[in-house]
């Protein structure tokens, strides 16, 4: 839709209605819209599921050119993209899943000026043949999602992330939308300044957690009492259930403790090859499968709409995190309960996480030099290679997934041990040869752990809590949580 005069908010209305069917704009939509199409930049902190995917696909069905959305989450593209395209709106995404013949289609459809929305991960701006393909189009608007990757002090950073500045300047400045459901205040300061808009972008603050979602904690003492838990938790559940573990060793333990008790439910996490992982997404999704026990890995369940119970099994690393993965819940707008079981030895766990996540620069060297002296042994041996020369303390390096997954996220490697392809094509950078860096990423993060562990201790709202590390002040107590000391949710 394209019109000599810029678009209005009474448009964007129409195209509301007449794509998605809905009479009005929920919370923040219709601020942050009109916003956009007046030409101003925006920062959107919205709680998952509240529709901010919505804040962008509106102006891109409005605005003359092509909207380029950024996201790290390959199977959430797909899922948006289908629904998109079932809509009637000339939408497609670009990323790794795709073999080289259906990408260069879709570069070629892009060069012939098809498409409103195209999503894309931040890695495919390495590649010139997609810059050349996107060099004929006009780029309307930029959309961040997911935007706390751009930043080093976020809970999931993502160094491609730090490029879009530069990528925003290559499509011509357009205006942009970063949005997110977690950023601390530091955070929120950092994505402006990683983008280039510092002071330009105005902040649209929805708050981190929806009114229908109740938070409680239990403290558990052993392995039997959890699985109690879990149990009475299921037993109640409407909809749909997702229980999260830290570890997949646990998740396969209780998984068969499960089973022995007559659960039927399915296995998510890292280790699953592509195929299995695709059925059981599509089984949980389509609700054939009910229970999912996942490692927060994925973003299993991230736009499903009848999920009724999350549990964490284990401790959450950081607030962050535990925020993102229960705004998964609830997203129908039903009562939803999101249980934490909290056993003391689960805080070892995350204190060795955070020991693995910051292996020493020596460590990342080391793994470097193996892998670019001997290429051929370390894709056909694949852990084992690594693992006969890297043990630590009498077993197994634990450091090693996240040791390779920095060095492919930092373009240091390319390919992996599981395509049998994984080779060196980069030095190490200096944000992750500086030692200095390195300490205060990790002592960040324990930090982060601490207030996990504050808020597991809370006897206040914990509404609150969550809103208050956010930097969002909530006046009133939530009514629903276990501090509020209401027992039941209301209609679950």
């Amino acid at each position: 839709m394209t019109s000599s005069t810029p678009p209005d908010i009474d448009q964007a209305r129409h195209e509301l209605l007449r794509v998605f069917g809905h009479q009005k704009f929920r919370g923040l939509q219709e601020a942050v819209i009109e916003h956009t199409l007046q030409g101003a930049h925006s920062l959107v902190l919205m709680p998952t599921g509240m529709g901010k995917s919505v804040c962008f696909q509106i102006p891109a069905l409005l605005l003359d050119g092509l909207t380029v959305v950024v996201s790290p989450l390959i199977a959430l593209m797909k899922d948006q993209v289908d629904r998109l395209q079932s809509l009637g709106v000339d939408a497609l995404f670009i990323n790794s899943s795709l073999a080289r013949a259906e990408r260069e289609n879709r570069y070629r459809r892009l060069r012939e000026g098809r498409g409103r929305l195209l999503y894309v991960t931040p890695e495919r701006f390495r590649k010139q043949e997609f810059l050349d393909a996107l060099s004929s189009r006009k780029i309307s608007m930029l959309a961040v999602d997911e935007a706390h990757c751009v930043s080093e002090w976020g809970h999931d950073f993502r160094p491609d992330y730090t490029r879009l500045g530069e990528i925003r300047a290559l499509l011509g400045n357009p205006v942009t939308q970063a949005l997110t459901a977690t950023a601390t205040q530091e955070v929120q300061q950092d994505i402006a300044l990683q983008l280039g808009l510092a002071g330009e972008m105005r902040l649209f603050h929805g708050g981190v957690e929806r009114p229908n979602l109740a938070c409680s904690v239990d403290q558990v003492y052993d392995d039997k009492d959890k699985l109690e838990h879990i149990l009475a938790l299921l037993k109640k559940a409407r909809g749909s259930s997702i229980v999260y573990f830290s570890l997949i060793r646990t998740l396969e333990h209780f998984s068969r403790m499960l089973s022995k008790a007559g659960v039927s439910h399915a296995m998510y996490h890292g280790k699953l090859e592509p195929k299995p992982r695709r059925r059981i997404q599509e089984e949980f999704m389509s609700g054939r499968q009910r229970v999912v026990l996942a490692t927060n890995a994925f973003g299993l369940g991230i736009d499903k709409e009848d999920i009724g119970l999350i549990v964490h099994a284990e401790l959450p690393g950081s607030l962050e995190s535990y925020a993102q993965e229960i705004g998964r819940a609830g997203r129908d707008g039903k009562p939803a309960r999101c249980e934490l079981l909290y056993a003391q030895e689960d805080l070892l766990i995350q204190m060795d996480f955070t020991e693995w996540a910051n292996p020493p620069v020596d460590y990342l060297q080391t793994i470097t030099s193996l892998l670019h002296d001997h290429p051929a042994e370390a894709n056909s041996g694949g852990e084992a290679f690594f693992a006969e020369r890297l043990i630590w303390k009498g077993k197994r390096d634990p450091r090693l997934d996240t040791a390779l997954s920095l060095l492919d996220r930092f373009g240091v490697t390319q390919g992996s041990l599981e395509t049998h392809n994984l080779s060196v094509i980069g030095d190490l950078p200096d944000n992750l040869c500086d030692t200095e860096l390195r300490a205060e990423k990790r002592q960040r993060d324990l930090i982060r752990l601490q207030q996990m562990v504050a808020y597991a201790n809370s006897e206040e709202c914990r509404r609150r809590v969550i809103h208050a590390y956010f930097g969002f002040l909530e006046k009133q107590n939530c009514g629903i949580c276990d501090n509020c000391q209401l027992s039941e949710v209301p209609g679950y």
